[in-house]
């Protein structure tokens, strides 16, 4: 077995199963490691039994790569395979209507790991095309992409449409919505983009008026297709608790229904967001939605049943789930053309 593959899909599992962020670490920087060895290097190594000594493999590791190199599954990952098990019961209706996922990080930003991985990772998964959005230039904390990095990722992302095909990497971003209601990239190159995720980051706790403003100028923009993460809540996680913001979600909702923007429902466990309340006003109000995962890791591009469970549990049609769309469909919807 492939001891790149096999740290890689103990990453995925651990992920996946919502490990501590270490754990994940240490196989995909093992992983890492070993991906940058020529097979010569690797066979000396396997013969001497010298796996440990390697810098970035320890000892749990250097078990994986030697029983991978022996040609076996190594113990861990078979374990992991049979402790797999389905992430909620519900949601398959919609999950089967799925086409891709709109909202995803990589390493270019403050994801975990390459593009190239979540690309391969979405494809198996059976996804037909998933969006890139890293961060815009302002998150600095999270590496935001300036115009040029942004045009460097477009550049990647062609190539890498060249040897996935049929499968799509759709070139996209999460842009911080700026206290003004601008967007927080050229707008030129905005329009360059196939999807753009429209999203607060930034003074999370402003009053309901100064929210309310600030999303409605964030949505009325023409670039904007979807409202991320709408309230900003965390509910558990690594980051602790955050309550949502607060804004008038009947003015907001009503803006992503005029304007053309859907409503994302996040399906990241810590968030759940919009909650129930709101995204039961959103669909009464016959907006558009987005099931996405806001994925920072392989592992996390699962996740999206979460949202699709919350989704069907509330009798949303996925005809109104835009990435349940065929790929031109969605293009063409996103350039807001006829």
């Amino acid at each position: 077995m492939n001891p790149v593959q096999a740290l890689r899909e103990i990453g995925f599992l651990l992920e996946r199963s919502r490990a501590d962020t270490y754990r994940v670490r240490a196989y995909r920087g093992a992983a890492e490691v070993i991906s940058k060895l020529s097979e010569d290097e690797r066979r000396e190594h396997q013969e001497q039994g010298t796996w440990p000594k390697v810098p970035g493999v320890g000892p749990k590791t250097a078990t994986v790569i030697t029983q991978a190199m022996d040609g076996q599954v190594p113990e861990y990952l078979q374990k992991l395979r049979e402790e797999k098990q389905p992430l909620v019961e519900g949601g398959l209706n919609m999950r089967a209507a799925i086409k891709g996922d709109l909202h995803c990080h990589s390493s270019w930003s403050d994801g975990g790991s390459p593009l190239e991985e979540m690309m391969i990772t979405a494809r198996g998964l059976g996804h037909e095309y998933c969006a890139i959005t890293d961060h815009s230039p302002r998150l600095q904390v999270a590496r935001g992409l300036s115009a040029d990095r942004l045009r460097n990722q477009m550049t990647v992302v062609a190539d890498l449409n060249q040897v996935m095909a049929p499968f799509r990497c759709l070139q996209g971003i999460e842009v911080d919505i700026l206290e003004d209601g601008g967007l927080d990239q050229e707008d030129g190159l905005l329009a360059e983009l196939d999807v753009v995720v429209s999203s607060v980051h930034s003074k999370l706790r402003s009053d309901s008026e100064t929210m309310t403003h600030r999303m409605v100028g964030g949505i009325a923009n023409p670039r904007t297709n979807i409202l991320g993460h709408c309230t900003g809540r965390l509910i558990e996680g690594e980051r602790g608790i955050r309550p949502q913001s607060v804004f008038d979600a009947e003015v907001v909702f009503e803006a992503c229904r005029a304007f053309n923007v859907a409503v994302e429902i996040n399906s990241r466990p810590e968030r759940r967001d919009p909650p129930t309340k709101l995204l039961n006003m959103a669909m009464e109000m016959g907006c558009l939605f987005s099931i996405d995962t806001d994925a920072h890791a392989p592992g996390q591009l699962e996740f999206q049943i979460y949202g699709c469970q919350r989704a069907e549990d509330l009798g949303l049609d996925p005809a109104r789930v835009i990435n349940t769309w065929p790929v031109d469909e969605l293009l063409a919807w996103c350039a807001k053309t006829d």
